[in-house]
């Protein structure tokens, strides 16, 4: 009986010594106070974690973004020290909370950034979510160094703010600034950039924006300019066939200006100048097959391979002189074949020829298709002010001057004439295989009149017209419907007349005049007349018949015979 009495007077001992022990080893925490415990036990509804003090805290699982496993150590909250039953109460998520709330503050006291994240659009800017509970509000305005155009394109980016207001609260009073942040870390990447970075070297950025000059390329927060110049080593600038919004791209560094800060980046320099190798691949006399890029109106430029054009002057597209755009025998994009005729490096120029390749026609199959006299019909397709271009054949003209119209008609202008589009009937008067021309005519179409004039009435023969005009000058005689003649004054009257100005007076329009050529300039068209020569000639030779009919009566004619003769026939 005394050991029993004995044994509970030893646990009632050891108990309040038990007591004693843990109420002393509580003396060292405070309630609020964050420490560090180890996990001793896990089950599905708590996590047990010893503190330290022999006295292990529950928290429920829930507390936790991942479980933790035993032996893992995790800050708490000391909530009670005493609790209820002796357990003391932690908290991992009031630890989380002060823990962040420290950090916080310290981050705004020492001007420190913190992560956040962006999570809802509010009036005026943005919820951010500082993590362990902590909510924040960032005006629209400092959310980017640049406008926002689409708030809820932010949605869900974490970043660094800067804290411009602290609010130990869970309510959303602390203000952020991600604007702050980004200033900060685009000024130190400049400052790096310029201080690491030269010509030469390559660095990788995304493109910002597109201008009509080229674009900008996001470097870090500042910018770098890629002109469309430096787009390619080919004559396709297009910036947007070459690289898009959004896209990362590694550029070559080819001009940086450390005044202005301004820096200038080049695609075309990530791959070696094509020109560089022109010589090891290509010759004078080389055929390259390519295509036409560009057309202008003196040439074409053809892409003899990605950065190496060369170009086709308009002479040398075709054997045809009168190509007169490129357009009119080439498209962009058709692929030909050309020979290379020469080449200049320093100025980066390749001159090439398509008709080199083609066989020349004016050798010999034109001179002998169209041999002077063929006769044609053709298209008027352009007038000038001295004729008209005629198309013989696709890629041939030929060229019709004003003066090759009509045998007797002065042409002034070939408008009132023809006009593009009129079918002409024409014959070839010559081809000139050297400056490769073609000269037409209509008129060679029927013979020359003033050559059958000429040929039917020579000089000294007589001809009969009628009177069309009568002026100070003289007389224009009507020959025929084309021609006609012209008696001046002075030769209007007999060889023995005084001349006087009313001869000119005895003739009138419609009178039949019959006169002797004097002269037929078939070049000039010019017929000259004369009564007076006429009329000179015929006194001659009466007196001519008279000497020889009396020849055989008296040999001896005396000049009173001779004036007899005359006043018999006045």
């Amino acid at each position: 009986m005394k050991d029993e009495e004995a044994n509970v007077e030893e646990k009632k001992e050891n108990s309040l010594k038990g007591m004693e022990a843990y109420l002393k080893s509580l003396d060292g925490i405070e309630d609020g106070q964050l420490v560090t415990g180890t996990v001793v036990q896990v089950n599905n509804e708590f996590v047990f974690v010893d503190v330290g003090y022999k006295s292990e805290g529950k928290i429920p699982v829930d507390e936790f973004d991942e479980v933790p496993q035993v032996g893992d150590t995790v800050k708490v909250l000391i909530i009670n020290k005493e609790g209820r039953g002796g357990q003391i109460i932690v908290s991992k998520k009031s630890a989380d909370a002060k823990a962040k709330s420290e950090e916080l503050k310290a981050a705004f006291e020492n001007k420190e950034p913190v992560e956040g994240k962006f999570v809802k659009v509010i009036k005026g800017g943005y919820e951010v979510n500082l993590g362990g509970g902590f909510l924040a509000f960032c005006p629209l305005s400092k959310a980017d160094v640049v406008r926002v155009e689409e708030p809820e394109s932010l949605l869900g980016v974490r970043d660094y703010f800067l804290i411009d207001k602290f609010e130990n609260s869970n309510r959303v009073k602390s203000v952020v600034s991600r604007k702050g942040f980004l200033d900060i870390r685009i000024k130190e990447n400049r400052e790096k950039f310029f201080e690491t970075v030269q010509v030469g070297d390559v660095v990788e950025g995304t493109v910002k924006s597109f201008t009509n000059f080229g674009a900008f390329i996001d470097l870090g927060g500042f910018d770098g300019l890629l002109h469309n110049n430096d787009l390619s080593w080919g004559r396709n600038n297009k910036v947007k066939d070459f690289i898009k919004r959004g896209d990362k791209v590694r550029l070559r560094v080819i001009k940086i200006d450390t005044e202005t800060k301004k820096i200038n980046l080049s695609l075309k320099h990530m791959e070696q100048d094509p020109w560089d190798t022109f010589e090891q691949n290509y010759k004078v006399g080389d055929v390259i097959h390519a295509p036409v890029t560009k057309l202008l109106n003196f040439g074409a430029f053809i892409e003899i391979k990605p950065g190496l054009e060369g170009l086709a002057h308009v002479s040398e597209l075709s054997w045809n002189s009168n190509v007169n755009h490129p357009k009119d025998v080439l498209s962009v994009g058709q692929m030909v074949d050309a020979e290379i005729m020469g080449y200049d490096l320093d100025a980066k120029r390749v001159s090439l020829s398509l008709k080199n390749l083609m066989e020349n026609p004016w050798n010999k199959e034109i001179p002998e298709k169209y041999a002077a006299g063929t006769k044609l019909n053709c298209k008027v397709v352009k007038t000038t002010s001295s004729g008209a271009f005629l198309n013989i054949e696709p890629g041939l003209d030929g060229f019709l001057h004003v003066d090759d119209i009509s045998w007797t008609k002065k042409i002034k202008n070939i408008s009132s004439f023809c006009k593009e589009g009129d079918m002409l009937d024409v014959c070839v008067i010559s081809v000139d295989n050297k400056a490769k021309k073609i000269r037409l005519g209509i008129k060679q179409l029927e013979s020359n009149p003033w050559m059958t004039l000429r040929n039917e009435h020579p000089k000294f023969s007589t001809i009969t017209g009628t009177v069309t005009s009568v002026s100070e000058a003289g007389v224009v005689v009507k020959i025929d419907e084309n021609i006609e003649g012209f008696i001046p004054k002075h030769q209007l009257q007999g060889p023995d007349e005084e001349y006087s100005d009313s001869a000119v007076k005895s003739f009138k329009a419609g009178d039949s005049v019959t006169a002797m050529v004097m002269d037929v300039n078939t070049s000039a068209q010019k017929l000259s007349l004369s009564i007076k020569e006429m009329l000179k000639k015929a006194q001659q030779e009466d007196i001519d018949k008279y000497m020889s009919s009396n020849a055989d009566d008296d040999d001896h004619i005396t000049i009173a015979d001779l004036i007899k003769v005359k006043e018999d026939k006045d």
